[in-house]
């Protein structure tokens, strides 16, 4: 038996790397069995590798994971988990062209918390005239909500190396919506990547999908970066109602504490959140994308 780390997955195929090298592996027939085959292996899964018939490598295990990265579109109602054991989720979002959405920001950063992945929040193009007023804000509103803020620009190098620091330690995921520049940033840090950042299509008339893998690349610089279709048409993870709150860093400190242990932080009376959001420990913006977060699940 051989130990390692799924590193690319595209049909009922994996990669593995291990300490020997990167073989290429089946899952074993008992794994198939119950549940959707896509989420028994992922990327960053660890797994143990042994041999099946023929002496071919299949996958006899999987780890238990650290954390996840759920992915559900946001026309779907099925999140589907696409990457494992991830340090953490940098969304990615342009200041300008197309201007950043606070409630998709949220939402995304819903995914990654829910996940149990590290949050950031990268600025992009803030090269881009009359731009500054809106990085103060963003950057203002989300500190105060408990994230790290990098503001950046693919095209002048600003904020380049604040980056680079994050995504050269441990494992990332990058997600954001189309034109926002993830590919223009990881190639500022590592020219000649080219990650996938097209959402994923529905399925064909004909019922079928196109076969895409996933991939965990390992940068020259060091750490490594998850490509993983379809992180810019992005609806909810696999949150739970009940867990919403945990996803919202500057909510945490008052739960537990409110007059009902099933509060929703909504309408019932005695809510610590809610008097949070009354004197202005927890920013109205936010709690508005917790309600409607809330109301989709």
């Amino acid at each position: 038996m051989t130990e390692g780390q799924v590193v690319e997955a595209v049909g009922g195929l994996y990669r593995v790397r291990t300490a020997s090298g990167t073989v290429e592996a089946s899952l074993r027939g008992r794994l198939k069995r119950g549940g959707r085959t896509g989420d028994k292996v992922v990327i960053g899964d660890f797994v143990t590798v042994g041999r099946g018939s023929g002496d071919s490598p299949v996958i006899e295990a999987v780890g238990q994971r650290r954390t996840h990265l759920a992915r559900r579109p946001s026309w779907s109602r099925v999140a589907r988990v696409v990457a494992a054991n991830l340090d953490r989720l940098m969304v990615v979002v342009s200041v300008q062209d197309p201007p950043a959405s606070r409630a998709a920001i949220d939402r995304m950063l819903v995914m990654g918390e829910s996940g149990g992945m590290a949050c950031r929040l990268v600025l992009n193009k803030v090269d881009l005239p009359g731009s500054a007023v809106s990085v103060a804000e963003i950057t203002r509103s989300y500190h105060a909500a408990g994230y790290r803020v990098l503001p950046t620009s693919a095209v002048t190098g600003a904020g380049i190396d604040a980056f680079r620091a994050e995504i050269e330690t441990g494992s990332s995921a990058l997600a954001g919506p189309s034109g926002a520049g993830k590919s223009s940033l990881l190639n500022r840090i590592e020219p000649g990547l080219d990650l996938r950042t097209r959402p994923v299509g529905r399925r064909s008339r004909a019922g079928r999908h196109t076969t895409v893998s996933s991939r965990l690349i390992a940068l020259s610089g060091g750490g490594q970066v998850a490509d993983t279709p379809g992180f810019s048409d992005v609806g909810l993870g696999d949150v739970a109602a009940r867990e919403l709150a945990r996803c919202f860093p500057e909510m945490r400190p008052f739960l537990g504490r409110c007059h009902f242990k099933d509060c929703s932080h909504v309408h019932e009376p005695g809510c610590e959140v809610v008097a949070a959001v009354s004197d202005g420990r927890v920013q109205e913006d936010r709690y508005r994308s917790y309600q409607a977060i809330l109301e989709e699940l």
